[in-house]
């Protein structure tokens, strides 16, 4: 008896350690197969882990765009030019470069390598013989100190501007123009030889171009852009001129009696001169140091009207004399004598 319990405590102390191995095997495999359930932190911590491994892309840095100038024409909405400030020394020599900016905005107004500019005088209008008006063309004027601002202003970041273009038309009101022969408020008569045909049929054709020009209240006249080329195309003739203090045969001979006659009208307004110029050689038609020289392309008689009124330039062509009358309406004569 003692021998079979003996024998049965054994048997179950060996099926208890068997039993206890296989337990221990099953929650081995299920650990490896299916994780144990975890906190939520823990889970957390764990995907950001995994995450951190992940490799990280490389941010790409983008150079800043280089400043570009564009300048338009605001009358055309036209790019006229682009220029780049970082090209042209703006980060390197600020005082080089601004010299350049100007010396750009002095080409655009004024012209270059025989290119117009920007710039253009004032065409005046004028009266036919029949009372018709006949339009000229506005005055023209590029601020070159005012671009030169505007492209310093944009040149560290660049952009679109325009051009500072100023468009003065002449200074008087349609109405005006029925009225403007009423009255006579200067003349002044020069008189030349009736026999020398080809000097006086100079005369007579610059005569006639300044003949019933209106100039405004403000306006400048400038007498070579009214009468033009002096060539025979236009009918001008070759006769005595002076020329470095000696007379020579040149074509339009004779057209200075004509600038030389309304400057001396003309002055009894006492208008702002912008230009004039004096013969080398006394001429006899006028007293000395009362005339105005002029040549096509090159010396100019030019004044402005500073009186707060328009006024016409009447010319008057004979047979030995020329008169030049400045007149203006009734209305406007105390405007002229307040001068």
């Amino acid at each position: 008896m003692k021998k079979w319990i003996v024998l049965f405590v054994l048997l179950c102390s060996i099926g208890m350690v068997g039993c206890q191995q296989q337990s221990e095997t099953e929650q081995h495999t299920n650990s490896t197969e299916t994780p144990a359930a975890q906190p939520a932190g823990q889970q957390e911590t764990s995907k950001q882990t995994e995450s951190t491994k992940q490799p990280v892309a490389k941010t790409e840095i983008i150079p800043a765009p280089i400043p570009v100038i564009n300048i338009i024409d605001p009358t055309s909405d036209k790019l006229i030019h682009t220029l780049t400030p970082i090209d042209l020394g703006y980060e390197m020599d600020i005082a080089a470069y601004i010299v350049k900016i100007e010396q750009l905005a002095k080409e655009l107004a004024r012209g270059i390598d025989g290119k117009a500019g920007y710039d253009q005088r004032m065409v005046l209008d004028k009266l036919d013989e029949h009372g018709n008006l006949i339009k000229g063309k506005p005055q023209v004027l590029l601020r070159e100190s005012i671009l030169v601002e505007r492209i310093m202003e944009a040149s560290a970041i660049g952009g679109d501007i325009e051009l500072p273009i100023e468009i003065t038309e002449s200074g008087y009101a349609p109405e005006d123009i029925a009225h403007l022969e009423e009255v006579a408020i200067a003349s002044y008569t020069t008189y030349f030889n009736p026999t020398d045909a080809s000097r006086n049929k100079n005369i007579e054709l610059s005569a006639v171009a300044i003949n019933k020009i209106i100039v405004g209240k403000g306006d400048q006249f400038s007498f070579n852009t009214v009468v033009g080329p002096r060539d025979e195309a236009n009918g001008y003739q070759p006769a005595p001129e002076i020329i470095n203090k000696k007379r020579v045969m040149g074509i339009g001979g004779g057209i200075c009696q004509t600038s030389s006659t309304l400057f001396n009208a003309v002055d009894q307004l006492r208008v702002k001169y912008i230009e004039r110029h004096h013969h080398s050689l006394d001429i006899g038609y006028v007293p000395k140091g009362r005339d105005a020289t002029v040549s096509y392309g090159g010396l100019d008689f030019r004044f402005q009207n500073t009186a707060s009124a328009p006024f016409l330039i009447k010319a008057i062509y004979g047979d030995n004399y020329l008169t030049i009358e400045i007149r203006t309406a009734e209305k406007y004569v105390d405007a002229f004598k307040s001068n």
